[in-house]
C-alpha cells in the first residue's frame, strides 16, 4: 500500500527544488492514486519572511588545568554563536560576522541545510590572545554517514589544538599531533561505536602574521592574493595518483562508482572517522603556510556544498564585490544554491585589513528580513 503521507513528503521535498526564490514556491494540488493532494514545498529557502532572533556573543576559557604544561591562555576565546538561527524538519541556518578586537580582520560566515533533507555540515570559529599574539581559528566540518563526526569536531578540535604543549612553539606539529588524536578519541568515544560517520575539517590558524591551513577530505581554503586566487589545500580524491597509491599500498582499492571511492564505498580519501575504512581513509591533514602581508586581501574556507558549484577564481571574484564579510559569505551561499548545488553549503569569508586607520563599520549580526 502506498502511504499518502509519504507522497505528500516526497512531493513536498522535490518541488523545493523546483525554483531559487521562495515567492515562486507556493502550494498547488495533483491527484495520486484517485486522491488530490494539496502539496507545497517542505522548506523555504532561508530568505524567508521569518525576523531571526539575535544571540549574544558567548566567551568561553580554555582551562589547561592546575600545573599543566600547556600554553597559558592570556584572554579569553572568543567564540561566535550564530546570529540568525531558523531550524525545522528540513533546513537548519545560520549567518553571522564579527570584527577581532585588534580590528587586524573581519569575519563572517553563512550555513544552511540546501536541498540536502538533513544538516550535516559544522563550522567553528574562535579568537584569543596567547602570550600577547591573536590567535585566530577558523574551521568548516563537512559530515557524511551522518552529523556526529563534525559535531564533534566542531564541538572538540580547536579546543584540543590551543591545549596542545607546542600550539605556538612547533605549530604545524602540534596540528598534526591534535588531528591524530581527536581522530581517535572520536573513534573510541560512545557516540562513534557502531556508526560509520566521517568529516573533512578544513582549518585555518592565524597567530600574529603566520597563516596555517590544515586540510582533510575535500573541503578546501582559497586566499586573495596580490589579485589572484590561490589556493591553500588539494582535495583529498582518491583517484589522485598519490592517494591512490597510499590505499593500494594499504591493501585497499579506488573503484568508479558513479565516482572515484575507496573501496566503493568513499568518495574521498582522507577523513576523520569512518571506523571501517580507518585502514585507508585517514585523518593526517597535509598542512600549508603563508605569511599575511600587505598582499593578503580574503580567505575562504568552504564545503564542496560551494566548490561543487564555483571555480577558485569565482569564489574570490565573487567574495570580493562585497566589502562585507558576512555578505560576501551569504552571496558565495545563495550563488551555489541558485546554480544547482546538492549538498548542504557552508562558508566562512575572512578579510584583512592592512590600514590601522581603517574605521569601516561592520554589522554584528546578519541583517533582519522585513515581515
Amino acid at each position: 500500500m502506498v502511504c499518502i503521507a509519504s507522497i505528500r513528503d516526497f512531493i513536498a521535498r522535490a518541488t523545493s527544488l523546483r525554483a531559487f526564490s521562495p515567492s515562486k514556491l507556493g502550494r498547488f494540488r495533483v491527484r495520486v492514486c484517485g486522491r488530490d493532494l494539496d502539496v507545497g514545498p517542505a522548506a523555504y529557502f532561508p530568505h524567508s519572511r521569518r525576523r531571526f532572533q539575535t544571540i549574544p556573543v558567548v566567551k568561553m576559557m580554555v582551562d589547561s588545568g592546575t600545573g599543566s604544561t600547556h600554553l597559558p591562555i592570556t584572554a579569553p576565546v572568543q567564540k561566535p554563536v550564530e546570529d540568525a538561527i531558523f531550524e525545522n524538519d528540513d533546513l537548519s541556518y545560520g549567518a553571522g560576522t564579527c570584527k577581532s578586537e585588534d580590528r587586524i580582520l573581519s569575519y563572517g560566515y553563512y550555513s544552511f541545510t540546501g536541498r540536502r533533507p538533513t544538516m550535516e555540515d559544522f563550522y567553528d570559529i574562535k579568537t584569543t590572545r596567547i602570550q600577547g599574539q591573536t590567535v585566530s581559528l577558523f574551521g568548516v566540518f563537512d559530515g557524511h554517514a551522518g552529523s556526529r563526526a563534525a559535531r564533534y569536531l566542531k564541538e572538540h578540535l580547536f579546543d584540543n589544538l590551543l591545549n596542545h604543549p607546542k600550539f605556538m612553539t612547533d605549530t604545524k606539529l602540534a596540528i598534526r599531533e591534535t588531528y591524530r588524536k581527536t581522530d581517535s578519541d572520536f573513534l573510541d568515544s560512545k557516540i562513534s561505536a557502531f556508526r560509520e560517520d566521517g568529516s573533512t575539517a578544513c582549518t585555518a590558524i592565524l597567530i600574529g602574521n603566520q597563516l596555517f591551513v590544515a586540510n582533510v577530505g575535500d573541503s578546501r581554503a582559497v586566499i586573495s592574493k596580490g589579485g589572484k586566487a590561490i589556493p591553500l589545500s588539494e582535495d583529498h580524491k582518491p583517484n589522485r595518483s598519490d592517494e591512490r597509491q597510499r590505499i593500494e599500498d594499504a591493501g585497499g582499492v579506488v573503484i568508479w562508482a558513479g565516482t572515484w571511492r575507496v573501496n566503493g564505498v568513499l568518495a574521498m580519501s582522507r577523513a576523520f572517522g569512518n571506523r571501517m575504512l580507518k585502514q585507508f581513509v585517514e585523518a593526517e591533514p597535509d598542512i600549508k603556510e603563508e605569511v599575511i602581508d600587505d598582499e593578503l586581501e580574503l580567505l575562504v574556507l568552504a564545503t564542496d556544498g560551494i566548490w561543487d558549484v564555483l571555480t577558485n577564481e569565482g569564489a574570490i571574484s565573487l567574495a570580493k564585490t562585497e566589502e562585507a564579510p558576512e555578505i560576501a559569505a551569504r552571496k558565495l551561499g545563495e550563488y551555489a544554491y541558485s546554480h544547482g548545488s546538492a549538498d548542504n553549503i557552508t562558508c566562512i569569508v575572512v578579510r584583512f585589513h592592512h590600514d590601522e586607520n581603517d574605521d569601516a563599520v561592520v554589522p554584528t549580526s546578519s541583517p533582519s528580513t522585513s515581515e
